[in-house]
């Protein structure tokens, strides 16, 4: 009796400081941009001796998690990292099960995003998703066309080298028939070409699972990012830790090589 005691007092002291420090990263301007390549649910699998899709299954809970409070700290743009152009050479099943997250999810989640005015964008190369994934993502889309809030953008099938490749392929097709010419050329002119040219920069890059790399995401857009890295797996990743990361964001200065 004494335990559960305890262990209630502690969720509720942990619960009222969360309120707390998020009453205080609301204070001051939060990133209008916050990426995160989302890893480790693999891993927290194996440390359970469960199997891999386990850790994707718990990673989605939490991007439902952190999408609702994205949202109601007024970030205009959540960026996650769902699928590489890589992940392809994972094993059968779990790329398999990866393809039926967006259906899972969105079928679960969609009324929320929905009633919370949040809208659902993707990059990425379409043509090589299923017609099951690309059409729950689609459906999505298309329900929250809209919606003027939190844009939730997910990299689905996305690779950062392809895509600046396929850029520099457009820009030359237009400079060949003369859409284009060389003096209009520039880094904000190239970036139109890319997946995000309807989005800003991101300001914020979160990466889980105590990697430190960037794994060929957003290359181009994360020039002046501020970096983000953490030990926890995705799975174990909470609203602390993104109130921590967001915190951390605010404590520094961005002199974009000024001074």
């Amino acid at each position: 009796m004494f335990n559960k005691i305890r262990l209630w007092k502690n969720q509720n002291n942990n619960s009222s400081a969360l309120r707390e420090n998020i009453e205080k990263v609301k204070k001051l301007p939060v990133p209008e941009h916050v990426a995160i390549i989302m890893d480790g649910n693999g891993r927290w699998a194996k440390k359970r001796a469960l199997p891999r899709i386990a850790g994707h299954h718990e990673g989605m809970k939490v991007v439902r998690k952190i999408t609702k409070l994205a949202s109601s700290l007024g970030i205009k743009t959540l960026t996650l990292y769902a699928f590489s152009t890589e992940n392809w050479k994972r094993p059968k099943n779990e790329v398999d099960y990866l393809m039926k997250l967006p259906e899972e999810f969105l079928g679960t989640f969609l009324p929320e995003l929905i009633e919370e005015n949040v809208q659902v964008t993707m990059m990425g190369y379409k043509d090589q998703l299923p017609v099951h994934t690309l059409n729950a993502i689609e459906r999505a889309i298309q329900d929250t066309k809209n919606n003027d809030g939190l844009i939730l953008n997910f990299a689905l099938n996305y690779g950062s080298r392809s895509e600046i490749i396929d850029a520099a392929k457009k820009v030359l097709n237009d400079y060949k028939s003369g859409i284009l010419k060389e003096s209009e050329l520039n880094e904000e002119s190239f970036s139109s070409y890319l997946m995000t040219s309807n989005l800003n920069d991101p300001d914020l890059l979160i990466r889980t699972s105590g990697e430190i790399r960037l794994s060929n995401f957003m290359l181009w857009q994360l020039a002046y990012t501020e970096f983000w890295f953490t030990d926890v797996l995705w799975p174990d990743f909470r609203e602390k830790h993104f109130i921590d990361a967001i915190s951390a964001y605010q404590n520094r200065q961005r002199r974009f090589g000024g001074v």
